[in-house]
């Protein structure tokens, strides 16, 4: 169903991959858009310890619509890279290809929804906590499972 990566040797391994996702929160979400164009958009996520992906968005707008209409989506993150002794970067990049709902669940949103939170803004927890208890009922939350999750090392130059 899926392709196999054309550049197998710079393939990372499973775990590494997963661990690029974990590390991460900042990606580029591609869904099928309006009149079929391909609608890429960056946000934040974290990636649960099932290796599924949760984002926080609006209940309404583009995303939504595209996602109401057609489930499937393709997410891509790029760690920060690592010198290479020179001017370019060892970079690893992670592509999820799977299948993206809502969360319907309130106490799993508020779960999410915290879990996000204190992935991308830790030192925030009293901030968060207050803003939780006022909009905790206005919250929503993407769950994105993982049909297909490959991962890259290339080296920039």
């Amino acid at each position: 169903m899926f392709r196999k990566m054309r550049r197998f040797k710079q393939q990372l391994a499973d775990e590494e991959a997963l661990d690029v996702l974990k590390k991460g929160h900042l990606g580029v979400l591609s869904v099928l858009g309006d009149d079929d164009y391909p609608y890429g958009l960056p946000i934040d996520y974290f990636c649960d310890e099932d290796g599924h992906l949760y984002f926080h968005g609006a209940k309404e707008g583009h995303k939504i619509d595209a996602i109401a209409r057609h489930d499937k989506v393709s997410f891509c993150v790029m760690d920060e890279g690592k010198p290479d002794g020179g001017f370019a970067r060892y970079v690893r990049s992670v592509i999820v290809f799977g299948r993206i709902a809502p969360v319907e669940d309130h106490q799993r949103v508020l779960d999410a929804a915290w879990k996000l939170s204190m992935h991308i803004y830790p030192e925030q927890k009293e901030f968060y906590r207050e803003d939780l208890r006022k909009n905790g009922d206005r919250v929503q939350i993407l769950e994105l499972v993982p049909e297909q999750i490959t991962g890259k090392l290339v080296h920039e130059r």
